[in-house]
């Protein structure tokens, strides 16, 4: 398997010292500067996105102490690098309308794009995962330039060789605004295996961590976890919790991903009684053990092309309160407690039933695994296998 990156390594860079530069940049976002129009630096980038761009490769000989980065590292046979390759494919689009190519030695007979960008290997033929039109069906909810998303997702629909995408919701949506990629739509949904994670142990061990750093109790605290974004409706969440008649505190565990006055007015009401509380990160052994220990998790979200955050509560055994919006419905099943999305007073009801009902929260923790079993590893990869077989 190849990986390719758009670190701002410079092909002048020595072979050996690629490696060090690489692991140097993982952790940092490409801040490197624009060659000044007409220069000599300007003009070769001109030609390379007419002619294409050369990835080099980032010989990874252990030489570098990487052990830190395992968890952010995919698997790989080989890393591949084009300097600044995304801000330039972003650019290369706007201003031509076509995708940039890329030329890698031995290229594989499938690139797989795990995100809509205006990139094509030579050489393979090349599928672009769309997870959702969020951008498109909710587009006061992204900071997207919703032309240029248009534009990239029409140009993606007539020329991929195929399309992947994550649940039978978004493969509806996308086939709405461009019907004639139909026979190249795929639906591999996604996966999580909590036995993957660090110490194998779905996160048991750091539960005694959980009361001694944050002071809370096993099943005695709400959870919401992922980006803090509009279409995650935290605003309408917090306002319902707050209107609920429960003694657990929400537990909230993300970034805020762009601000919106209504969701902050309420947080930080939430935040000075102390009902609420704000985790900005958190290590995965500790964000497992949160899900683990919460007493349900809320997640009442406008839009979801998938909903990873319900499949991981699912597959810990935590009841699961949800809408039903985009794909949420496909993941959680008969698993979850449903509400609507729009309705503060729906959403307090249903935190309120989920606070009450001991006998609903053990009929969800017993259901949420099987039906977290539809979306195991073994199926997922299989389901990538025939998309792949059906493209070559």
């Amino acid at each position: 398997m190849d990986v390719i990156y758009g670190m701002n390594i410079s092909r002048r860079t020595p072979t050996d010292l690629r490696e060090v530069i690489f692991f140097d940049s993982l952790d940092q976002e490409a801040t490197g500067r624009l060659p000044k129009p007409f220069t000599l630096r300007w003009w070769q980038a001109r030609k390379a996105d007419i002619v294409g761009h050369v990835a080099l490769d980032v010989p990874i000989s252990g030489r570098v102490e990487a052990r830190g980065f395992a968890h952010r590292m995919p698997a790989f046979d080989r890393i591949l690098n084009v300097p600044d390759l995304y801000r330039s494919a972003a650019r290369h689009f706007r201003h031509t309308g076509r995708f940039l190519t890329v030329t890698i030695p031995n290229p594989p007979a499938i690139m797989h794009w795990t995100y809509p960008l205006p990139i094509r290997l030579k050489g393979a033929r090349n599928i672009y995962t769309i997870h959702d039109l969020v951008p498109l069906r909710l587009p006061y909810t992204t900071l997207d330039n919703k032309n240029y998303h248009f534009k990239l997702l029409r140009k993606i629909a007539r020329q991929a060789d195929a399309v992947c995408t994550v649940s039978e919701a978004s493969r509806s949506e996308i086939l709405s605004f461009f019907p004639d990629v139909s026979d190249r739509v795929h639906n591999t949904y996604q996966s999580f295996q909590p036995a993957l994670l660090p110490g194998n142990s779905h996160g048991l061990d750091s539960l005694p961590e959980i009361a001694g750093l944050f002071g809370l109790q096993t099943g005695r605290f709400f959870l919401f976890f992922g980006s803090l974004e509009p279409k995650k409706n935290l605003g309408r969440l917090i306002e319902a919790y707050l209107m609920a008649r429960t003694e657990c505190p929400l537990v909230i565990v993300g970034a805020m991903a762009w601000k919106s006055e209504t969701e902050l007015r309420f947080l930080a009401t939430g935040l000075a009684n102390g009902r609420v509380r704000q985790l900005e990160y958190l290590p995965t052994p500790l964000l497992m053990a949160l899900i683990r220990g919460a007493r349900a998790v809320l997640f009442p979200s406008l839009s979801e092309g998938f909903g990873l955050p319900v499949l991981e509560a699912l597959s810990f055994g935590t009841p699961v309160l949800t809408s039903r919006e985009g794909a949420l419905p496909e993941v959680a099943g008969p698993a979850a407690l449903f509400v609507d999305a729009y309705d503060t007073s729906s959403i307090t009801a249903g935190i309120e039933e989920m606070d009450r009902n001991d006998a609903l929260r053990v009929r969800l923790g017993e259901s949420g695994p099987l039906q977290a079993a539809c979306f195991n590893m073994t199926r997922y990869e299989e389901r990538l296998r025939k998309m792949y077989e059906a493209v070559l």
